[in-house]
Parts: structure tokens; sequence; C-alpha cells
């Protein structure tokens, strides 16, 4: 039961942190947490052990606990090594998936084609840019592949949504990932292999453009 509590505990807060809703440098404050998530402090502190490895939180010796920084100076080392991964773990998902968890990638798809068609705010567009890609990490039965590619994810996400205005095309980005799981879904894993190449490169082409936009601006 602990361990349940604890992965419950872990699952809200990795959101709450990838996604802003507590701040980068905010504290964290263990006894509100626990009294609004219902939990102990036991499960709340393995979850925040674990949010320290994923590098999303950060303990100081008599401060406490934070949200980490988000520091759009890691982009160039989470680039470097999602270009190695994701396009390893699309193809892996490309050739491991079974029936079921095929149909699953191409509802999702079908789903993103709908949002492109209804202007849809920016936060439901960086919430279905984390579907699309944890969808497919669940896919790849390496753990140690799967589990550093939902952390990779998670930190690039908060530097995404931490610039997040001044990020072009936005919705394009997004509406490129029908494609990539539906390469993924029909087991096309030198497609699925390449789009996700591609959607590294871009995703860095437009985090950099924004942080051109804000040396320019500030």
């Amino acid at each position: 039961m602990a361990s349940s509590l604890a992965d419950y505990c872990y699952t809200v807060l990795r959101d709450r942190l990838v996604m802003l809703d507590i701040a980068p440098g905010e504290p964290i404050h263990e006894s509100s947490l626990a009294e609004e998530l219902e939990v102990g402090r036991t499960p709340l502190r393995e979850a925040l052990k674990r949010l320290e490895t994923d590098h999303l939180v950060v303990f100081y010796s008599r401060r406490g606990t934070f949200a980490a920084a988000a520091d759009l100076s890691d982009l160039h080392h989470l680039t470097e090594m999602r270009a190695i991964l994701e396009p390893a773990g699309a193809r892996k998902a490309a050739e491991q998936a079974n029936e079921s968890q095929r149909e699953e990638l191409r509802t999702l798809a079908e789903e993103i084609n709908k949002l492109m068609g209804s202007q849809p705010e920016a936060r439901t567009l960086i919430e279905y840019d984390l579907a699309a890609h944890r969808a497919i990490y669940r896919l790849i039965s390496n753990p140690h592949m799967r589990e550093t590619l939902f952390r990779l994810d998670n930190l690039a996400t908060r530097l995404w949504w931490s610039v997040i205005q001044r990020v072009p095309s936005v919705a394009d980005h997004i509406a490129g990932h029908r494609a990539l799981l539906e390469a993924v879904a029909d087991g096309a894993a030198d497609l699925a292999e390449e789009l996700a190449r591609e959607h590294v490169t871009e995703f860095n082409r437009k985090l950099r453009q924004a942080v051109v936009r804000e040396d320019v601006g500030g």
C-alpha cells in the first residue's frame, strides 16, 4: 500500500512540476501536500526522493525542498541525449508493440488530428505532447531506456512550457506527433526512427529561437 501511495504522490507531483503548476524555485511544503493528497509523510518523501533523481526537485540542507530550476542552458545536454534515445526508442516501440497497443496509438493519433481543428490552448497541446511521448515510451521493453526517456522528456517539457509564449507554431509541432504515432502503430520501424529524430531536431530549433527572442527582448 505504501508503495502505491508513493507512486500516486510521485505521479501527481511530477506532472505539477513538469507543467510548472509548482513553479521553478518554489518551496515544497510537505505538511500541506500530505494533507492535500491525504497521504502520510513516508510515501510523500519516497516520491520526493524519486523526483530528486529525476532532477525535478532539489534538497537543501537546513532550507528544505524546492522545485528545480527550468534552466534553458540544459537544452543542449537534453537534446544530445534525446537525439540518440528518441529514435532508438521509437524503433523499439514499433517493433515490440502488440496489436492492442498499436490500436491505442492510432486512437491517440486521431485525437490529435481532431484537436488541430479546434484552436486548442497551449496547455492542451503540451498535455497531448506528453501523452504521445509517454504512450510510445511505455511500449519499450528495455526499462533503462524507457525510464531515461521519461525523465528526459519531462525535463524538456518543463523548458518548453517555461517559454511557450515565445515558441512559434506549437500546434504544428504537436500535429507532427500523428505521423510518429501512426508509424509506430504500423510497425514501420525505419520511419518511426526517422520521424523521432526529426522531432527532436525541430524541438531543439524552436526552443533555441525562443531563447534568442528572450535575449533580444530582454
